[in-house]
């Protein structure tokens, strides 16, 4: 088996992708699905988050949602809204935001090269989370969130995918998030098999985000045995150097017992503390910005608390949570202490200021974003990355391409 392989998409047809793409299903709290789907019947959100067709009552976990997603699907199938390629082909997907622009290839992996650690995870997932994505695939037969996945230094793959994207794209659509969504199709043989060796010479691939999607497709899998396309996921594959993740920023609601004047005391412990004019956003992984009792610091870790042979001590999360989170803040479990929350990047540091100004939080933390390469040597490492370590931006769409499992 290859690392990965063409496959027969089922895509929004010629002129209607506009209509279709949506944002990650995960992305979205149900009502939020809900608001966003007003007026636009052919929206993905209907296949991705069919309760929004039911009573908003209804537990997005019932089995009612996922037969309701089987008959939305076809529903689109039936209506000419979504075809399905009549070859198995490679797609390149490219993504624009801001002054950012990542181009990649959508293609489906190999599950076993998954189970095997040659596609590499770094994130814990849970059971529940696992459990509806399976339901969702055994529903309506079909893989239809792809798991955006990194590739490592291959000039090679760069060429080939830059080749097939230079003619005019068959979907070009920006979304009304700023994302603009552009797909071109390969399906000549000979680039579709010197891609899929290019691949297969790599010594391993990075899963990104996603890694709910590519467990469950890996159960469905197990659970069908033999032969056939459940077998592998859907996934887009970038450039590692191409990829962007933001900062995951950290508030907290309370100073554990300490005043303020006494929280920057026990921070001169352990950090160079400088008070700051305006918002600090750090610019290296041992570097923080702190907004406290209406004032913004820099704090700048000492370099002797700094591991350096440490993949995972060494990221921007863990310096913050070793020297300040659990001991200061008295905070062990990030995952369930409702203490602690966390906002993406994209939001800017004048939303971390808004919360603190607002009296519902103590404290903020701006982080230096996690950079791939640290990503891939947790990975490499076997390693788990600390919960809410990355955000990437922009996101793939749900609705551009999907795997149906024959």
């Amino acid at each position: 088996m290859s690392l990965i392989r063409p496959f027969r998409a089922l895509r929004p047809a010629p002129g209607r992708a506009a209509e279709v793409l949506a944002p990650p299903y995960d992305v979205l709290s149900s009502s939020e699905a809900r608001e966003r789907a007003k007026g636009k019947p052919w929206s993905f959100l209907h296949i991705s988050k069919p309760e929004i067709d039911l009573n908003p009552a209804i537990d997005p976990y019932d089995p009612a949602v996922y037969a309701k997603a089987e008959e939305n699907l076809k529903r689109m199938i039936e209506a000419g809204v979504l075809t399905r390629d009549a070859r198995p082909c490679y797609y390149v997907y490219r993504l624009t935001w801001r002054d950012r622009t990542q181009t990649g290839l959508a293609a489906a992996a190999s599950v076993g090269d998954y189970l095997s650690n040659r596609i590499r995870k770094h994130e814990l997932t849970t059971p529940v989370k696992e459990d509806d994505r399976v339901r969702q695939i055994e529903a309506i037969n079909a893989q239809t969130g792809p798991v955006m996945i990194g590739y490592p230094s291959a000039p090679e793959i760069d060429a080939l995918i830059a080749k097939a994207a230079a003619g005019t794209p068959e979907v070009d659509v920006t979304a009304d998030d700023g994302v603009r969504h552009q797909l071109w199709v390969i399906s000549d043989d000979a680039t579709i098999d010197k891609l899929t060796r290019a691949f297969d010479a790599l010594p391993a691939i990075y899963i990104a985000d996603g890694h709910h999607r590519s467990a469950a497709a890996s159960r469905v899998a197990a659970a069908r045995k033999g032969d056939g396309s459940h077998n592998y996921f859907l996934s887009v594959i970038f450039p590692e150097h191409e990829m962007t993740i933001l900062d995951y920023n950290r508030l907290v609601r309370d100073l554990n017992g300490r005043s303020p004047e006494q929280l920057l005391a026990e921070l001169g412990k352990s950090f160079t503390v400088t008070a700051c004019d305006r918002p600090f956003r750090p610019s290296a992984a041992s570097e923080f910005g702190m907004y406290l009792a209406g004032r913004w610091y820099q704090l700048t870790l000492r370099p002797d608390l700094v591991p350096t042979n440490d993949p995972i001590g060494r990221l921007p999360i863990s310096l913050l949570t070793n020297n300040v989170i659990e001991p200061l803040l008295g905070i062990a479990d990030q995952r369930r202490d409702k203490r602690i929350d966390f906002v993406g990047g994209a939001r800017g540091l004048e939303e971390l200021e808004r919360r603190v100004k607002s009296g519902e939080m103590a404290v903020a933390f701006a982080l230096y974003p996690t950079q791939m390469q640290d990503l891939m040597a947790v990975a490499d490492a076997g390693g788990i990355m600390p919960p809410k370590s990355t955000w990437f931006e922009p996101k793939l769409a749900d609705g551009m391409v999907n795997h149906v499992l024959d």
